[in-house]
């Protein structure tokens, strides 16, 4: 008997403990959604609550009240870099996302306290950024999510939706901007014996319309070297501006240098100066 005590004594013991370790789901499961874009990482952290058959909008999202923008926690977005909303500037870091719904129009609302439950102390004092948002009828979905279906290497077009709804708002990363910045200042303290940095950021500047940039640099790698990557380059400046005739022979002088390491390189020339 003073052994089945004991016994039960411990195991008596032992179930706080047990409590303490249990884990259960959580009725709105927690979700990141993270995206580079451009040079820029942005990462939104948050719950994602269910319709459940209720009324969403105007009855358990009321209208005209600050949101969390999802359940539990506050929802955060965090940018590495300085951004633009809505076309309004705001700097990198971390912040809450609360949202402001009303029928025809929402407020988005960038709060500096990152970490806190819900909106429920929420200080006006510590928003940093506020834009205008045009909701949107969209198919259903049972679960709030954020997805960002558009993007460019600059922009994201980043979307809440949820029950029948959308509600867009657009990031600027100016991330072109920054990465001819930064060809620069690298071009600029860079000996004259190199080609593929000069390459790298001529082929950039071309596929983003800086033709001017995309001349120079293209110059510079060519006065190092001349080989199949630098001169197919030359040949779709050339067709870009319309010399066809220049370009169709500088074509054939990068295919003339093509080694056989680069014979994938100089099929794909072949399949897209064809196409001209």
């Amino acid at each position: 008997m003073r052994k089945i005590l004991i016994y039960s004594f411990f195991v008596l013991l032992a179930l706080p403990l047990a409590a303490q370790q249990l884990r259960l789901p959580r009725v709105s499961p927690n979700s990141t959604l993270t995206q580079t874009v451009g040079l820029t990482d942005i990462t939104i952290k948050y719950s994602r609550p269910g319709v459940k058959g209720r009324q969403v909008w105007g009855a358990l999202v009321p209208y005209d009240q600050i949101w969390r923008t999802g359940a539990n926690e506050a929802t955060t977005i965090n940018f590495s870099d300085d951004v633009a909303i809505n076309g309004q500037k705001l700097a990198k870091g971390n912040y809450a996302l609360f949202t402001i719904p009303g029928k025809d129009q929402w407020q988005v609302v960038f709060n500096s306290q990152a970490e806190q439950w819900g909106a429920f102390t929420h200080d006006k004092s510590k928003d940093v950024l506020t834009v205008t948002a045009k909701p949107e009828k969209a198919d259903f979905r049972e679960w709030m999510e954020f997805e960002i279906p558009e993007m460019t290497t600059d922009t994201a077009k980043i979307v809440m939706r949820w029950e029948n709804l959308a509600v867009p708002f657009t990031v600027d990363t100016m991330s072109t901007e920054r990465a001819m910045a930064g060809a620069k200042r690298a071009i600029s303290g860079l000996d004259n014996t190199r080609w593929q940095l000069p390459l790298s950021a001529a082929d950039f500047a071309f596929q983003n319309g800086k033709m001017d940039e995309a001349r120079m640099w293209l110059d510079q790698a060519l006065a190092v070297k001349e080989n199949t990557r630098t001169l197919w380059l030359k040949a779709r400046l050339q067709n870009k501006e319309g010399k066809k005739a220049e370009a169709k022979k500088t074509v054939d002088a990068a295919l003339a240098k093509a080694t056989e390491a680069e014979k994938d390189l100089a099929a794909e020339i072949k399949k897209q100066a064809a196409l001209w």
